[in-house]
């Protein structure tokens, strides 16, 4: 469906949890802890609530932020720019889903992005990964499936960094990223939910916003 032709195709509609599930009343309490800007309160697990049913409810916030801070520098990255998808001179990533496609492939950054995205979406609307009635018992293998989630999110960071960050400044995006940011990294720290040789892109500006959270 998504060509990979024209890079704002890659911006993709908003993923909204149900109203009146219990997933949707978390996500009203994890807004509301976001609120008062201790990021690292805000990830926790609130008391008495269940690990995976947490995880899914912020890994649809951050699929969508994620979406919208890549939807607003998306002119900037196509096919002639970003030929490949990388994040900086030393760090590069094929895509390979083990599905459609099985062996990595090497493509433009936009064209990564749509089977990211896509990818994502698709996992997120599959109720028997991501179930959202009540009642409906998580798959055993929910976390390995978000682990690989937050991964890739993580790829699309680490590439704006690299390779957009003078768009986000001129956008005056800045802050808004770096506070995503923030949060995304507070999140996956306090789940173990990415490996750390994965955030080497990122590691000095990991470093910075863990110090500056001190």
């Amino acid at each position: 469906m998504f060509s990979g032709k024209d890079s704002s195709k890659t911006f993709r509609p908003k993923k909204n949890i149900p109203e009146g599930t219990h997933q949707y009343e978390l996500m009203k309490h994890a807004a509301a802890t976001l609120g008062s800007g201790n990021l690292r309160l805000a990830v926790k697990l609130p008391e008495g609530e269940d690990l995976n049913e947490w995880v899914a409810v912020n890994t649809v916030d951050f699929f969508n932020q994620i979406n919208m801070l890549y939807g607003t520098i998306s002119e900037y990255c196509t096919a002639e720019s970003c030929p490949i998808m990388s994040a900086g001179p030393r760090y590069e990533y094929h895509w390979a889903d083990g599905q459609s496609v099985k062996k990595p492939i090497k493509c433009s950054a936009p064209k990564y992005m749509d089977y990211l995205m896509g990818w994502v979406q698709e996992q997120l609307d599959d109720e028997s990964v991501f179930p959202s009635k009540v009642g409906v018992p998580f798959p055993k293998h929910f976390m390995n499936t978000a682990k690989t989630i937050h991964k890739r999110l993580f790829r699309v960071y680490a590439h704006i960094y690299h390779n957009h960050f003078q768009a986000v400044i001129n956008l005056g995006e800045e802050a808004h990223l770096n506070t995503s940011f923030k949060h995304f990294n507070f999140f996956i720290a306090e789940f173990s939910l990415i490996e750390k040789r994965e955030l080497q892109p990122l590691q000095e500006l990991i470093e910075k916003l863990a110090a500056s959270d001190s």
